[in-house]
């Protein structure tokens, strides 16, 4: 008597072939994993500077440590920060930001440009040196107010604003600068 089998897969062929498509899932949820690691390890070396570098030519808001909003198109990002130029309701002037001195954004993005020059790595201080060489009238917003002048001195981290008024030189640490403008 001969053995009759079932017509189509065996019972061997169906469990082989479901342990197959259960390793091929357990593949599929390992490789979803490990591209989700990767993303969040690329993002934990993201910096505010990377993101700003990215969102040259873009329009944003920036919330200023002294509750002041700053809305403006950015035109240049560095490591210390970012030039935007201002954008109705905001006068036309451009604005050196120190990164330090931002609380928030809106308009941004998602996107991230690494550093490509030493030009990315320009500091605050030698910034501030070329509008003191240029003799650019400026206007220095602090948590404290606003002074109008010439920048006459910028140390490693300080400048001195000779201001317009009868107050004479005044001192602003770099960590109370919230911008510096171009003056009207």
């Amino acid at each position: 008597m001969a053995l009759m089998y079932p017509p189509g897969p065996t019972r061997w062929e169906a469990l082989f072939g479901d342990l197959e498509a259960q390793a091929g899932a357990q593949a599929a949820a390992e490789a979803d994993a490990l591209v989700s690691e990767m993303t969040r390890a690329e993002h934990a070396t993201m910096t505010l500077a990377d993101r700003f570098r990215a969102a040259v030519g873009s329009v944003v808001t920036l919330e200023l440590l002294s509750g002041a909003p700053l809305r403006g198109v950015v035109r240049e990002a560095a490591d210390e920060w970012a030039l935007v130029q201002g954008v109705r309701p905001e006068p036309a002037s451009q604005h050196l930001v120190p990164l330090a001195a931002i609380a928030g954004a809106h308009g941004l993005g998602r996107q991230a440009a690494q550093a490509t020059s030493r030009r990315d790595a320009l500091g605050l201080g030698p910034v501030l040196r070329a509008l003191q060489r240029d003799r650019a009238r400026v206007t220095v917003r602090t948590l404290h107010g606003t002074v109008g002048g010439r920048i006459a001195r910028v140390g490693r981290d300080h400048l001195d604003i000779d201001g317009l008024d009868d107050r004479g030189t005044r001192l602003v640490p770099f960590s109370a600068l919230l911008a510096v403008s171009e003056a009207p």
